[in-house]
């Protein structure tokens, strides 16, 4: 008597299909990000060259007729916030963190990179960990550490919190990049007599030229960006003002006359838009370069 076979029945849970967008809904997408985030951009640009009357009745206009440079000129020698000296503190600040964010990086991350025992794993993931916490969270921990240090209001309190919010990243980046790194350079170099430190900076270094420069213009957007952590630390009392609080300071009391408001704005974001504009190139080619080799 033969055995009657059952079929079998599949019990396992149908997993749903990922969803693609095909040529026509990625260009809505791109089309539709792109309208989000230049329309904001084009009115900032625009209204800083209209009268208050014409921003609020022409807001997208650009007829000749409406634009004019006198509210512009008149942001440029604001009493209230001297925009060369807020540009020349910003500017000071992002060099000593850009510096100080290399230096501390680069050993750590070299270190991380050409050891292959799980703890050095481990501690790359705790710094990955580190770009997940917002600087806020930090603010009231590092008041406590500066006013004890006797650091509270001054330009290194406010480099060396700066320069920790950026080690994280950093570290990770030049972990990355430092893996695509043949390991035989550096035994070819400690052969011929060379030590870590000179194999670092010496030949590794200026192998990593992509992810540092990628770093750098990152680091320098937060730090001319930043406006709680200047706010807080410096503090008004500093007599330091940077981009981001000396911009409050200058349109805080004409918060609704946008003839102040928009030129100060445009004034405080020009800078990056040029640098943005020359230097995306080098960002996105370090980005990608350290994750597809990493």
């Amino acid at each position: 008597m033969s055995a009657i076979r059952m079929p079998r029945i599949r019990t396992g849970v149908v997993q749903p299909r990922p969803i693609e967008l095909t040529g026509a809904g990625r260009i809505a997408f791109l089309i539709l990000t792109s309208v989000l985030m230049l329309v904001p951009m084009y009115l900032l640009v625009v209204s800083a060259f209209k009268s208050q009357e014409d921003i609020l009745t022409h807001p997208f206009s650009l007829s000749p007729d409406l634009l004019t440079t006198e509210h512009l000129q008149s942001a440029w020698t604001n009493p209230d916030f001297n925009i060369l000296k807020g540009y020349a503190v910003t500017a000071l600040f992002v060099v000593l963190v850009n510096v100080l964010s290399v230096v501390l990086a680069g050993p750590v991350s070299y270190v991380i990179a050409r050891r292959t025992e799980r703890r050095y794993r481990a501690l790359l993931l705790l710094f990955v960990a580190g770009t997940f916490i917002p600087s806020q969270v930090l603010v009231i921990p590092v008041v406590y550490t500066l006013k004890f240090l006797g650091l509270m209001g001054t330009i290194p309190g406010f480099v060396l919190f700066e320069t920790t919010l950026t080690l994280p990243f950093s570290i990770f980046l030049y972990a990355g990049y430092i893996m695509t790194i043949p390991a035989s350079l550096d035994e070819a170099a400690a052969v011929d007599g060379a030590g870590k430190h000179r194999i670092l900076w010496s030949i590794v270094f200026p192998l990593m030229k992509p992810a540092v420069v990628t770093m750098v213009i990152l680091n320098t957007f937060s730090v001319w960006n930043d406006f709680v952590n200047p706010q807080i630390i410096l503090g008004p009392g500093s007599g330091l003002y940077t981009v981001t609080t000396g911009v409050y300071a200058a349109v805080s009391q004409y918060s609704t006359d946008y003839t102040v408001v928009f030129p100060t704005l445009l004034l405080a974001v020009a800078p990056l838009l040029v640098v943005f504009v020359l230097l995306q190139r080098h960002v996105i080619s370090g980005l990608t370069a350290g994750a597809t080799k990493g």
